[in-house]
């Protein structure tokens, strides 16, 4: 990420690479690199973010140079639909398509303590899905988080549903949704979506489209997405989605084909 007094985050290299790729079938390497340069990346880190990426098996690269291409693997495709869920039921809670149901699900590793590695990644993904701890190996989350997880941390955990929760004599849902994830920081996260939002648009529709997926993605990150019920009325992370919905679905209109390939609203 780079700025400068003023001036726009630059997208990360990942960002625009996973912005030009369709789920399904190739996209050229001059299309990856065009869109990098005019959001002002240079080739390089692009260029090593995609070695990266291929060495974790998330794509598949044919050919060198602008001349080539790119198309993800299944393990790519798993991952990135992994992400596009957590924006979906972002906008599930948006636009009032998603109530909560008023559960808690609990999530306990079970991984063997000789299994440390696995046990404490499994911790790390929880986290990273939007759990939180309530003790010792044991997680909570209003949302069922499995359809976030892989196989491999599915079958280290047991799982429960629970209508009251109780966590060191909290149990009122708002402020039991304070302690475990405090609003402060998810709020602050989202000033980068602010500011791209408030900003004069770029003047190439294409780069505008980048800079809002980026934006959102930092903003989303660390956000563990709780339904509206359980944060502040008003909520400005709410607020501010509803504004990128919105611009993206217009940039969208105004490309036709040569919008990116960002299917994050599931239409």
């Amino acid at each position: 990420m780079t700025t400068g007094a003023g001036d726009a985050v630059t997208p990360s290299p990942r960002t625009v690479i996973e912005a030009t790729l369709p789920l399904r079938g190739e996209v050229g390497l001059d299309l990856v690199y065009g869109t990098a340069n005019a959001v002002g990346l240079q080739d390089q880190p692009v260029r090593l973010a995609i070695r990266r990426m291929v060495a974790a098996g998330e794509l598949v690269q044919d050919g060198r140079g602008r001349g080539g291409s790119l198309r993800l693997t299944a393990a790519g495709r798993e991952r990135i639909d992994r992400d596009r869920l957590a924006l979906r039921l972002a906008r599930a809670h948006d636009v009032g398509a998603a109530p909560w149901d008023g559960a808690w699900r609990l999530l306990a590793v079970s991984a063997e303590e000789s299994a440390r590695s696995v046990r404490d990644a499994l911790r790390r993904d929880l986290v990273a899905a939007g759990a939180a701890a309530v003790s010792t190996g044991l997680y909570a989350s209003p949302h069922d988080l499995t359809p976030l997880l892989d196989a491999t941390d599915r079958r280290h955990l047991v799982l429960a549903t629970a209508g009251h929760l109780d966590v060191r004599g909290t149990t009122e849902p708002l402020a039991l949704a304070e302690r475990l994830w405090p609003a402060a920081p998810v709020d602050r996260a989202y000033d980068v979506l602010a500011d791209v939002l408030d900003r004069p648009p770029a003047q190439d529709p294409l780069v505008q489209q980048v800079r809002l997926a980026d934006a959102l993605e930092r903003a989303v990150r660390g956000d563990p997405l709780l339904p509206l019920e359980l944060r502040p009325d008003p909520w400005r992370p709410a607020q501010l989605r509803r504004r990128w919905y919105a611009a993206w679905a217009s940039l969208a209109d105004r490309l036709g084909e040569r919008a990116l390939h960002r299917d994050w609203l599931g239409t």
